[in-house]
């Protein structure tokens, strides 16, 4: 079986599992998608979704988050990890939004690398969730799955994100992206992994 057919029949299986998988970070529009976002960075998404609507609560735009000041954002988002970091980064990119782009967040991938904080995964979420653009984000799970699947090396985080682009269909970018981080939680995590009960490598093993 090629690399491509193997691709093609997990698809099938995690088409049949999760059908329509629900975004996991809460928001409600662009710019508080960005944020959660860059705050699940080595962050659970349900350890995020506790602390934004702490967060939005006082600011859910990049007007009122500039009124803040960083030491009271990261207050808010110390729970998430790597709060200086993160809070820096919430504030100066609200700023570049304000000065730039009136508020808004802007639809390339490029001008969202700009952006303080913000990677190539973030950007390609929010590219995928805010403006239905495809990509294929790869985070360290699906990177880790990837592998385990044996459909890329695991060199790199970036050759996985190459791999995958080439082996699965764009028209299933988006969804499939999903379909793979809720597969990993529920049968293929990274500790306590049981090959036999796991519908893909019970089926076509596990690489090592």
């Amino acid at each position: 079986m090629t690399k491509k057919e193997k691709a093609k029949s997990i698809t099938k299986i995690l088409e049949k599992l999760y059908p329509n998988p629900p975004i996991p970070l809460d928001h409600k529009d662009e710019y508080t998608l960005l944020i959660a976002v860059l705050l699940s960075a080595q962050c659970t998404d349900v350890r995020v979704n506790l602390i934004t609507p702490l967060l939005f609560k006082k600011a859910d735009n990049p007007y009122d988050m500039v009124k803040l000041t960083i030491e009271e954002i990261r207050e808010i988002i110390k729970p998430c990890g790597l709060s200086p970091a993160k809070s820096k980064a919430i504030f100066n990119l609200s700023q570049i939004l304000i000065d730039k782009y009136k508020g808004k967040v802007p639809r390339t991938m490029d001008e969202l690398e700009e952006l303080p904080g913000v990677g190539h995964k973030t950007a390609s979420v929010v590219m995928i969730q805010a403006y239905q653009v495809p990509a294929f984000p790869v985070d360290t799970h699906i990177h880790r799955l990837i592998y385990r699947w044996g459909l890329s090396d695991g060199s790199s985080v970036t050759q996985t994100e190459r791999d995958c682009k080439k082996l699965f269909p764009i028209e299933k970018w988006i969804k499939l992206h999903l379909q793979i981080i809720y597969f990993g939680r529920e049968y293929c995590p990274a500790r306590g992994h049981n090959p036999e009960q796991c519908p893909v490598c019970s089926k076509y093993g596990v690489n090592a």
